[in-house]
């Protein structure tokens, strides 16, 4: 599988913050600035935040004019408002991407590398179809036949970003025991979506690990999922976008891109991480945890 059109949240990401460093190193206020533009401060502010829904090319070139900045740094910014008006292939999926969705997924589908903490169910980039079809049928009970089997083809489609021969993202993954000895479903498909997980687990850019039930709570308290997103190194070896925290719950879910924040869940899930069982004990308890799955049929 090749790689597909990734979207334009990154790009509107990265062409806020080139404009908001822009207008830092001359000294202006976000006042003085949408003022000159003859807009709101929440406009600017949003532009900033890349959460601007339409970019004009002729603002952006106004803006780096106002910032003082030179032919080239402006072709750059002009080629990302161009990128911020490209078409997502998960738009094809209509109404069951909502406007939080579509950010996190512009995110995934750029990352390099994920590392997952999953306490109660497998993550979507690893769930088998009949494993999120299971959770889909609970979870949208009003949703029509055809809807669910859309929402299974998006979950199979973004999977993709591991699965792929072409520099496939890395994908590191602690999963509680609980969730292994849940049952999703039925038996039958917790047991083949253990199986999966074992497989996926032998691939060189997905390392899958297990905490145990006796390794307590490593960080002191129970921790919910959370994914860490990180967009790789330039030619300067230098990120190519700031990391990204995605924390869910049951209504949602929040970003959080402090380096405070930052730090805490990854020093989180390097304790995590220490505390579970390794690879190979890993891929052993999932495979034996599917034949008792299997045996209690």
């Amino acid at each position: 599988m090749t790689d597909e059109n990734t979207g334009s949240t990154l790009p509107r990401r990265q062409l806020g913050r080139h404009l908001r460093e822009a207008r830092d190193a001359i000294g202006m206020t976000l006042i003085e600035s949408a003022g000159l533009m003859e807009w709101s401060k929440s406009s600017l502010q949003r532009l900033e935040k890349g959460q601007s829904e339409r970019i004009r090319k002729h603002d952006v070139r106004t803006l780096c004019d106002q910032y003082q900045l030179g032919e080239d740094a402006t072709a750059d910014l002009l080629a990302l408002a161009e990128q911020t008006a490209a078409t997502s292939w998960w738009h094809d999926y209509g109404s069951l991407i909502t406007p939080a969705f579509d950010v996190y997924m512009g995110l995934e589908s750029s990352a390099r590398e994920l590392t997952i903490f999953q306490p109660s169910v497998v993550p979507g980039l690893l769930q088998t179809a009949a494993y999120a079809r299971s959770l889909d049928l609970i979870y949208f009970p009003n949703d029509s036949a055809d809807e669910i089997d859309k929402r299974v083809q998006l979950r199979i489609r973004r999977q993709g970003l591991i699965t792929r021969r072409n520099r496939p993202a890395t994908l590191r993954a602690v999963l509680h025991e609980s969730v292994l000895r849940t049952v999703i479903g039925s038996r039958k498909i917790t047991a083949a979506q253990l199986r999966h997980l074992a497989d996926l687990s032998t691939q060189p850019n997905i390392d899958i690990r297990v905490l145990p039930f006796w390794a307590g709570l490593p960080v002191g308290m129970s921790a919910g999922p959370f994914v860490v997103l990180d967009f790789g190194l330039d030619k300067k070896n230098k990120p190519t976008e700031p990391s990204v925290v995605y924390v869910e719950s049951f209504t949602g879910g929040v970003f959080l891109e402090r380096t405070s924040d930052l730090t805490r869940y990854r020093e989180a899930y390097q304790v995590i991480e220490g505390a579970a069982l390794g690879v190979q004990p890993s891929r052993d308890l999932l495979r034996e945890v599917a034949k008792e799955h299997d045996r209690a049929r």
